[in-house]
């Protein structure tokens, strides 16, 4: 039987989705913005998603430890999210605490205090923060990837920050940007569990009670242009015995008519224990751990990724091998038993996408989100089942150039650079300290 997926309802215009289920009695509440870090102003990388935690920790211009304890009380978790695209604060509660709950949640949302106090002392943890991944090789891989990947775009900067962004940072700032990033129309309201579609819109008309009405314009973010050539980003980092690599190259847009088949692909390539990444990288050679590629969704187009983790030895040569198989991916394409293969996991694997009442609504909030087709999550396997392997194999060709793609490398200078370097001989090079203030 097919799953249910909730019909958008509105107050004014705010969609609002609803979705019961008597299962357990809790409710999930969810309000999104239609911007997120990607609108940060150049140098100041980190803004958003500090003015969101501000908001959460200024609510109703309380100060933190009233906040934390009035949370306890109750037994509420509240937390924002940022992403590129949007800034979300989500609150899960027993069904009997909902209205405090949503009190709560409108205070963070349309009253917060934004308080010098509290901004300076969440900068001061926000640079405590950087300083710790810096200890996270797999971030700064990351990190290294995107800045050359999407340079000049802002899918290159780190949603989190810089040490140098976050340290030039004022508090007028975060008051100035709140008042473009939460904006009435802009809003999405998802409310999820033991409630009744009535009751939910009571919540979410008290919800954005305190918001201002909409003053300037949408996300004007541009689309990527692509990368081109080939770039090695190499992160510096003394002492490593195991390096972390990143290959990647721009993907495809959910609205692109061969997003559904290059995402088949990718599930082949590296999406599952089966896969060619996994069997060739892991199980053959016991190179790492684990080898995965990625193909992400969001509002505009994101990038195609390879990840593997090799020891310093076996760096050089498990690279040599993801580009030889990045390569005969796009020329040969993949064959029809990895595509029946691959389409009876993601179809398989659906109901665990679907399986609760906030899964579903989640996906629904991610259609709007990101002005995806009605329904698409709703037909997804459908659509994958009608996949053809023409299609699949077009995709591949279309969208993925191996002529154009960059290497994030974090490892030790003198271990893993002239071998790498040898792998990739037409490669423009970048040498990072991992402890650059801006990475």
């Amino acid at each position: 039987m097919s799953p249910h997926f909730p019909q958008p309802l509105a107050i004014g215009k705010i969609p609002v989705l609803v979705e019961s289920s008597k299962a357990i009695p809790l409710v999930h509440m969810s309000v999104a913005t239609r911007r997120g870090a990607a609108a940060d102003p150049p140098g100041g990388e980190g803004l958003t998603r500090l003015t969101a935690r501000l908001m959460r920790r200024t609510a109703g211009g309380m100060p933190l430890t009233e906040i934390e304890r009035h949370l306890d009380r109750l037994g509420i978790s509240l937390g924002a999210d940022i992403s590129y695209s949007n800034v979300s604060m989500a609150a899960v509660v027993l069904k009997r605490s909902s209205e405090q709950c949503v009190s709560m949640l409108a205070d963070a949302l349309g009253k917060p205090g934004l308080s010098d106090e509290e901004f300076s002392r969440l900068k001061r943890e926000t640079l405590a923060e950087i300083v710790d991944g810096q200890d996270n090789d797999r971030g700064l891989a990351s990190r290294a990837l995107r800045r050359s990947l999407f340079a000049n775009h802002p899918y290159g900067r780190s949603v989190g920050g810089t040490l140098s962004t976050i340290k030039s940072l004022q508090p007028e700032q975060a008051r100035s940007l709140y008042k473009t990033l939460v904006r009435r129309d802009d809003l999405l309201i998802g409310i999820s569990g033991d409630i009744e579609e009535s009751e939910a819109l009571k919540l979410a008309e008290r919800l954005v009670e305190s918001v201002a009405p909409s003053t300037t314009g949408a996300d004007d973010t541009q689309e990527p242009t692509p990368s081109e050539g080939r770039k090695l980003m190499f992160v510096n980092k003394p002492d490593r015995s195991q390096t972390q690599i990143y290959v990647g190259l721009q993907g495809s847009h959910p609205k692109d008519e061969d997003h559904l088949d290059l995402h088949v692909a990718n599930t082949v390539f590296g999406g599952m224990f089966s896969s060619r990444l996994m069997q060739q990288v892991r199980v053959k050679r016991g190179w790492s751990y684990g080898a995965y590629s990625s193909l992400p969704l969001d509002r505009h187009r994101q990038a195609f990724t390879i990840w593997t983790f090799p020891k310093s030895e076996d760096a050089a040569a498990c690279l040599k091998l993801e580009l030889e198989m990045l390569d005969e991916l796009v020329t040969k394409g993949v064959t029809e038993k990895e595509l029946r293969s691959a389409k009876n996991m993601l179809t398989r694997s659906y109901a665990f996408l679907v399986d609760t009442a906030a899964k579903r609504l989640g996906l629904c909030m991610d259609e709007i989100m990101y002005d995806l087709p009605s329904g698409y999550y709703a037909s997804y396997p459908k659509r994958i089942s009608a996949t053809k392997l023409e299609d699949v194999n077009a995709a591949l060709k279309r969208r993925l150039n191996p002529a154009n793609l960059v290497v994030a490398v974090v490892g030790t200078n003198d271990r893993v650079l002239e071998a790498v370097q040898q792998v990739m001989p037409d490669a423009q090079t970048e040498i990072i300290p991992f402890d650059t203030e801006d990475l």
